[in-house]
Order: structure tokens, then sequence, then C-alpha cells
């Protein structure tokens, strides 16, 4: 071999060390970064965490470190169960922390199973193979909404707790006490989600909701400081003591809620229903919440 070729030789032998030198350290180097992106809360994780968040679904810390739910804007897609326009709804203090989000929101993207059915009855004929259909009618179905709550604060907990309370609410009549309701079917509330064109200001009902309290999860507890619990106690005979405390409950950390709502629609806005308005997207131009 001629010194040539051996010169030849060693600055390949030196281009090839080099190079995988740097390539050895670039992938050190991005490596570090992926671990450090993982651990740090602003890197891969929070973004693993959030990723079905719509946008302004994240919660804001703060300037004196507490957490506070983003209110809702013109962008603001996630899906929302209106408060009822009434005003035990809107002054009660187990309800409050729901006015900051103007209604329910599922903090999480939900699963909503969406049906619409047209119903034919059929007309069968003595010997005839095929029956005839004849149209009866159209209806929308129920919307069976199922989203996680996750709960990691004091704050988060009031809101869980306020959800459960909401949804025990609107499922309720009107019975007793109050003269001008008395009687009244439980409230109508306005399911909001996805934009404009999916579901906007849709007139509901809440026919069924659950729950479920997991064994297997931590749980939150958050102080209630608007609601006084008092406790009557009979140290001695006749002589009852009241003492009273500020309302504590416990939040699951994880738990799903389903929630089944009946879209429905009054008498007088039926008749004047145009199929020819609906298909030209009138009806959602003016908020009359036919879907």
């Amino acid at each position: 071999m001629s010194d040539f070729d051996i010169a030849k030789l060693g600055n390949t032998i030196k281009k090839g060390v080099t190079e995988g030198a740097s390539a050895l350290a670039a992938g050190l180097q991005s490596a570090a970064q992926d671990i450090s992106d993982f651990v740090n809360v602003d890197g891969f994780a929070k973004n693993l965490r959030s990723k079905n968040l719509p946008i302004d679904g994240n919660p804001l810390a703060s300037a004196d470190g507490k957490v506070e739910f983003k209110r809702p804007t013109a962008r603001d897609w996630r899906v929302r169960l209106s408060v009822p326009n009434v005003a035990s709804f809107k002054s009660s203090p187990l309800l409050k922390p729901l006015s900051d989000t103007n209604g329910l929101v599922f903090p999480f993207t939900p699963t909503i199973i969406v049906a619409h059915s047209a119903n034919y009855s059929a007309i069968a004929p003595t010997h005839t193979n095929y029956p005839y259909f004849a149209y009866q009618n159209s209806q929308v179905d129920q919307l069976v909404i199922t989203g996680d709550f996750f709960v990691q604060n004091g704050i988060e907990a009031q809101y869980w707790v306020a959800a459960l309370h909401y949804l025990r609410s609107v499922t309720k009549m009107f019975y007793g006490g109050d003269s001008e309701t008395l009687g009244a079917p439980p409230p109508i509330v306005k399911l909001n989600g996805y934009g404009d064109f999916i579901f906007n200001n849709i007139p509901c009902v809440v026919t069924n909701f659950t729950v479920d309290l997991p064994q297997d999860v931590d749980y939150i507890a958050t102080g209630l400081d608007d609601i006084t619990i008092e406790k009557t106690t009979e140290l001695s005979p006749g002589k009852p003591v009241t003492s009273s405390r500020n309302g504590v409950s416990w939040a699951p950390t994880q738990s799903l809620i389903t929630v089944t709502v009946q879209p429905i629609y009054s008498r007088r806005e039926i008749e004047q229903f145009s199929l020819q308005k609906y298909v030209n997207g009138d009806y959602i131009k003016n908020g009359k919440g036919f879907i």
C-alpha cells in the first residue's frame, strides 16, 4: 500500500471517528433534553397530560397562588351546561364555583353520543313480499355525555362538589315552599360545545346522571366557607348545646361523570319550524337551538 493510500485511509478513519463522536454528543444532548422536558412542568409531561384539553380548558394560577378557572371566551368550545336562569340557582353558595365558567364545564374533552331517528310504520298488505313504509315522525334522541373529572387541589374539589350538586338540583321539580314556581318541572338548561355548528344553545332537560366514587383513588378535602353546618348535642338531659363549623367535603382525584340530556323545544317553536331555514343554517344564526 502506498503512502498516499495510507494517508487517505487515516483521514477516512479520523473523519469517521470525528463524525461518530459528534453524533454521540448530539444524541446524549438530545436524550438529556428529553429527560429534562419530561420532568419539567413546562415540557413533554405537561403536554402529555393536557393533550385532550381545549385551549382555554386549563386553570390559571393567580398571583396569590390560588387556582382560578378561565372565564369562557368567544372561542371557548368546551362542552358546557348552563346554570338555569332561576334566582335560587344564581344565588346558591354551593353553585358559586360554576359562575366563573358560566355553567358546568367538562374540564376534559368528553365523549358524546348523538342520535337522530326518523320513524316509519310498516304497512303489510296480505299476500305481498315487501311491506310499504309510511313516514310517522322524526326526533332528536337523548344525548349521552361522559367525561372524566380530575381533582388535584382544593379549588378543583370545590368545582367537583358544585358539579354534583348542580346535577342533583336540575333533576328536581319545584315542590313546596315557593309560590311563584310551585309545581314547575325541573328547569331547562342550555347545552353548548364545539362551536356554532355542533351544539349552540340547545335547550335540554337532564333526564339522568351518574357519578362514580372509586375506591382505588385518593380523595381531596375542600372547605365550603359559605356553608355553615350546625349540630345540636345534648350533653346533659334538657340542656342541648348547638355548635357550628364550616362545611367540608371530600372529592375523588379521578371520577367519571355521565349526563343524559334530552333536547326539548316549545310547541310554538315547533309549529314555526321550517326545513328550508334549517338546511340553510338560519336556526344556527338566530340561536334557536334546533339540531
